[in-house]
């Protein structure tokens, strides 16, 4: 039986996604949990988020996070999901210059302001809505999903990575921007 210990840092709709990932593999072990010991034992990680960097990084520090999941990054499968791929990279531009995990090599930028279309049209941020992923590299968790699938997004930042090569997908708002990471064990 495999284990999955989704964080729990106060930010997140953590029941959706554990019944998503029992789902998934009903014979997983799925644990919600904010304490050291539950990530070092998992054989997995789910990292989701939502909301602020800021906010998000001081739960991880204030609940002694950063260095477990810093490890765990470094030999375990794990999924950063919405903030908690954000928090993944360096640093974010959100309120001012947020210190990240560091993970990845990169930062999160805000869209331009104003955004406008290609007709000179004004685009809303946050960027809200279901858009069209285009998977531009092969990776396990892509089986099933079919090229150009949509997904919902809700965001005003996004991922720019350093490493090109760690571009697991991209979306269109209006132009291209890095939806989905990968390296190694981290998606």
């Amino acid at each position: 039986m495999s284990s999955v210990a989704v964080i729990d840092y106060g930010m997140g709709n953590l029941h959706s996604i554990a019944k998503a990932l029992q789902h998934a593999d009903p014979l997983a072990k799925i644990v919600i949990s904010s304490h050291q010991r539950d990530i070092e034992r998992a054989e997995r990680i789910v990292f989701p988020g939502v909301g602020a960097i800021r906010d998000c990084m001081d739960a991880l520090i204030r609940l002694d996070l950063v260095g477990v999941l810093r490890a765990a990054a470094d030999v375990k499968p794990m999924l950063g999901i919405c903030l908690g791929l954000q928090a993944l990279l360096e640093y974010s531009e959100e309120i001012g210059h947020t210190r990240c995990l560091g993970v990845l090599p990169g930062r999160v930028v805000r869209f331009a302001d104003p955004l406008t279309d290609v007709r000179g049209a004004r685009l809303k941020i946050p960027h809200m809505g279901w858009n069209q992923v285009h998977q531009v590299s092969h990776h396990p968790l892509w089986q099933g999903i079919e090229q150009d699938s949509r997904f919902y997004f809700v965001h005003s930042y996004f991922a720019q990575p350093a490493l090109p090569q760690q571009v697991a997908a991209t979306s269109d708002y209006p132009g291209p921007f890095a939806c989905a990471l990968a390296r190694d064990n981290l998606f």
